[in-house]
């Protein structure tokens, strides 16, 4: 194994990409519920969407679904680098039923 391999290099890395990622995500939603939601309020209110002046519906409504959708996409791009780096989560075997009436005196 070289030095590169380690556990402590894999961890590493795997916090940086994590990072990354999260920077990204926080980037993303500062830039739609800050910037899209209050600074370019007067530009996005010229576009009409369903009726309403995009900036306030990004204010009140859009901003609200990136959020979710960010949510979506973090699970996603966490999962794949769990994958990428092979850390999985290890389900605790689950008692059957027949050691739980053991253990309960039954």
């Amino acid at each position: 194994m070289s030095d590169t391999d380690s556990p402590s290099n894999n961890r590493q890395s795997y916090w940086r990409e994590n990072l990354r990622i999260m920077t990204y995500i926080m980037a993303v939603w500062f830039f739609v519920s800050y910037g899209c939601g209050i600074l370019f309020v007067e530009q996005l209110n010229k576009i009409k969407l369903g009726g309403f002046q995009l900036g306030f519906w990004m204010a009140q409504q859009g901003s609200i679904y990136v959020f979710v959708i960010l949510i979506f996409i973090y699970v996603r791009l966490m999962n794949n680098l769990d994958k990428k780096y092979s850390f999985t989560e290890t389900e605790e075997p689950q008692p059957d039923s027949e050691s739980e009436e053991k253990a309960n005196g039954h």
